[in-house]
C-alpha cells in the first residue's frame, strides 16, 4: 500500500473536497484540513516515538519462517502466550520443510494453549506445504505472495515484510485501528482502507515503527473500555480526549506494562537500553510466570 494509491483521475474532485472548494478537508474531520491532519498525525507519532523509543515487535522470532507462524499462531490470543509455546515450538520444527512433515496432532498438542488449535494446526501445515511446494522452503519476501499464504492476511503480510524484511508496512490490528479512529485518521472499520488512509498521512520510512508505537500505545494508555486519558502523552492532538478517565491521578492506575504503577525499575530499564527491549520484556514476562 503506498501513499500515492487512490489517485483521482483528471478533472475529479478531490477526496475530502467539495466542488469549488480550493482546500482539501480531511474525511470525517469537521474543518480540518489534509494539511492539518497530516501535522497533527506526525505530532502524535513524535509525541509517541518520545514514549515508547524501545517500542518493537512483540512477537519473539529470529528470521522471516519463525515470524510468519508466530503471527498466524497470535490470532484470538496473547503475544505473550504465542511467546510461550514457540520455542517448544520451533525447537521441534525449525523451518518450514521440517514443520510440512510434522504429525497433526503432535503439532496440534504444542499449539492447544493458543486456542483453536486444530484450526491453527491446519493452517499452519498447509502454510508450510505451501512455502516448501511453491518457495523452496524459503518464506517470500513481497506482500502479494505473503497473502496467498493459508492463514496469511495483509496484516500478517506486513508483520512480516516490515519487521523480517525492512520493507516499510503497516500493520492494522484491533488495537491499532482502535486508535487510528480515535485519532481522526480514518472513520474506516475495514483494515484495508485504514491502511490506506494512514499511509497517505506518513512517510513510507515510517511506516512500521509507527505501528509498533500505536499498538503499544493501545495495549498501555489507550484501552478498548477505560482508555487513561489524563495520563496521555498525546492528550494535546487527540480529537477523542475526554471519553476515558481525565483525572491524572486515577488515569495512571489504569497503566499497564511497564507504564504501570510499581513498574518503575522496568521502564527505567527499557529507557536506558533500548537496543535491548525484546530481551528485556522477555525477562520480565519469564520472572511473572
Amino acid at each position: 500500500m503506498t501513499a500515492e494509491s487512490g489517485a483521482t483521475e483528471p478533472g475529479a474532485t478531490e477526496p475530502g473536497t467539495t466542488p469549488g472548494s480550493a482546500t482539501p478537508r480531511a474525511p470525517g474531520a469537521s474543518g480540518e484540513t489534509v494539511l492539518a491532519l497530516k501535522r497533527r498525525a506526525r505530532r502524535i507519532n513524535r509525541a509517541l516515538a518520545e514514549q515508547y523509543p524501545y517500542a518493537h515487535a512483540e512477537l519473539d522470532f529470529r528470521n522471516p519462517f519463525e515470524l510468519v507462524i508466530a503471527t498466524v499462531l497470535s490470532a484470538q490470543t496473547t503475544d505473550v502466550l504465542v511467546n510461550q509455546i514457540t520455542p517448544l515450538l520451533f525447537a521441534r520444527y525449525p523451518d518450514a520443510r521440517r514443520m510440512a512433515e510434522a504429525d497433526p496432532a503432535e503439532l496440534e498438542a504444542i499449539l492447544k494453549p493458543t486456542g483453536f488449535f486444530r484450526a491453527k494446526a491446519r493452517n499452519v501445515l498447509a502454510l508450510c506445504n505451501r512455502i516448501v511446494d511453491e518457495y523452496d522452503g524459503e518464506v517470500p519476501g513481497r506482500l502479494e505472495d505473503l497473502v496467498t499464504l493459508p492463514g496469511v492476511g495483509r496484516k500478517t503480510a506486513n508483520v512480516v515484510l516490515g519487521n523480517a524484511f525492512g520493507i516499510p508496512g503497516i500493520t492494522v490490528d484491533t488495537h491499532f485501528g482502535r486508535l487510528a479512529r480515535r485519532f481522526g485518521w480514518t472513520q474506516s472499520d475495514d483494515p484495508v482502507r485504514i491502511e490506506s488512509d494512514v499511509a497517505g498521512l506518513f512517510e513510507p520510512k515510517d511506516w512500521t515503527m509507527l505501528s509498533h508505537r500505536v499498538v503499544f500505545h493501545g495495549r498501555r494508555v489507550c484501552h478498548s473500555r477505560k482508555p487513561a486519558c489524563g495520563a496521555c502523552a498525546v492528550a494535546n492532538w487527540c480529537p477523542s480526549y475526554g471519553m476515558g478517565e481525565t483525572d491524572p491521578a486515577k488515569a495512571k492506575k489504569l497503566l499497564k506494562y511497564e507504564l504501570a504503577l510499581g513498574q518503575e525499575e522496568l521502564l527505567a530499564r527499557l529507557l536506558a537500553e533500548t537496543h535491548r527491549a525484546a530481551e528485556i520484556r522477555m525477562e520480565s514476562q519469564r520472572q511473572q510466570r
